[in-house]
């Protein structure tokens, strides 16, 4: 099984490197704002580009996917919203398994539909528990997986989750508050989880500012993504990832 990804977020992590992503929803993307976010990407050196989303009703996944692939070399990792959101010309798959929710079916049901292809595939499977944090809203995520978002005062229990999540074998943590979060997750709660934690932490929902996205590394997180408040600035690219690695490596 392939492992380069994870194996750089790890020597980025002891580091202190930090990395950016923009998360790209193939339901919102045509050929031109493809175009828009590469260059604007490639520009700003953002480091990974993410493809999915929590409802996928597009059949543009896998056009997404090859469109990005032929026009720039950043790899493309997929962030998948059901056993139905992969694509065979990705680099990478976050196989994502809903640790804060009690849905037997996030946690694994539709891995076991889904294993046969991933596993023929040929991208990196990167094995990640996925906390999902209250955010202030409803949204899409918590809807579809029938499951509550651990509250946003709770520091306590999304560590614990964390620590159950990387014992079990996750190999990267993401904490995400949800597309259009009214508020993202505090530096507090990232600093409990990150100080608990060996794997590498990806912290989402809700940034919208490039101070935000800083101070959140400085907290812990070791990637960042922002998907909700490109899609409606796309000049925010630069200096979300400007912010982003500015922040001091470890010495």
């Amino acid at each position: 099984m392939k492992s380069g990804i994870i194996k750089s977020l790890a020597e980025k992590k002891k580091t202190g490197k930090k990395s950016f992503a923009v998360l790209i929803d193939p339901d919102k993307a045509n050929a031109s704002i493809l175009d828009e976010l590469i260059e604007l990407s490639s520009v700003a050196k953002v480091d990974y580009l993410l493809v999915g989303g929590s409802l996928v009703i597009s059949n543009y996944l896998d056009d997404c996917v090859q469109h990005i692939k032929q026009n720039c070399d950043l790899p493309v990792i997929l962030f998948p919203g059901s056993p139905t959101q992969v694509s065979k010309y990705a680099d990478a798959l976050l196989y994502l398994s809903l640790i804060s929710g009690r849905n037997p079916e996030l946690l694994i049901g539709q891995h076991v539909v889904s294993a046969p292809f991933v596993k023929q595939s040929g991208f990196e499977i990167m094995p990640t528990g996925y906390i999902v944090i209250d955010g202030g809203a409803p949204t899409t995520v918590s809807y579809i997986s029938n499951a509550s978002p651990i509250p946003a005062d709770k520091n306590e229990i999304a560590m614990c989750t964390a620590m159950a999540g990387e014992m079990l074998g996750m190999k990267l943590i993401y904490m995400d508050a949800g597309s259009g979060a009214r508020r993202p997750i505090t530096e507090s709660m990232i600093k409990l989880v990150a100080d608990n934690i060996e794997a590498p932490l990806i912290v989402g929902g809700g940034i919208i500012h490039p101070e935000k996205a800083y101070l959140n590394c400085k907290a812990g997180a070791d990637v960042i993504v922002v998907g909700n408040a490109i899609e409606k600035d796309a000049s925010l690219i630069k200096e979300m990832s400007a912010a982003v690695h500015s922040v001091p490596a470890k010495v």
